[in-house]
């Protein structure tokens, strides 16, 4: 019987000692953090229209760490160029984000 508990308290001693010598990092998600930025980016804008323009932007982050547009679907031909002169090539603040993973991000412009 007690090499069964010394056995439980040595068990019970590595098990705290090793989840307390891995610090929890609070690890964020980059497709969030850049569709903020892209919201920041797009916020200053002299659309007049009475309806909500509505598109979805596919990019990438180059070597750089640049934003790349490959794509904006969009039945606005003004709205998709907007979106182009914007984002294509601004610098994203982001870290773990991999260079030439594709993003795709809605971006909606309110009436």
């Amino acid at each position: 019987m007690r090499k069964i508990s010394l056995t439980v308290m040595a068990i019970a001693l590595l098990s705290v000692s090793t989840l307390s010598a891995n610090p929890v990092t609070e690890v964020k998600n980059p497709a969030s953090e850049l569709s903020t930025q892209i919201q920041s980016l797009l916020k200053e804008n002299t659309f007049r229209v009475n309806t909500d323009m509505i598109a979805n932007v596919r990019f990438t982050i180059n070597n750089k760490g640049e934003i790349v547009v490959l794509s904006v679907e969009t039945e606005n031909l003004a709205l998709e160029g907007f979106v182009k002169n914007r984002l294509n090539y601004k610098k994203a603040d982001v870290a773990n984000v991999k260079p030439g993973k594709v993003y795709t991000v809605p971006v909606r412009i309110k009436a």
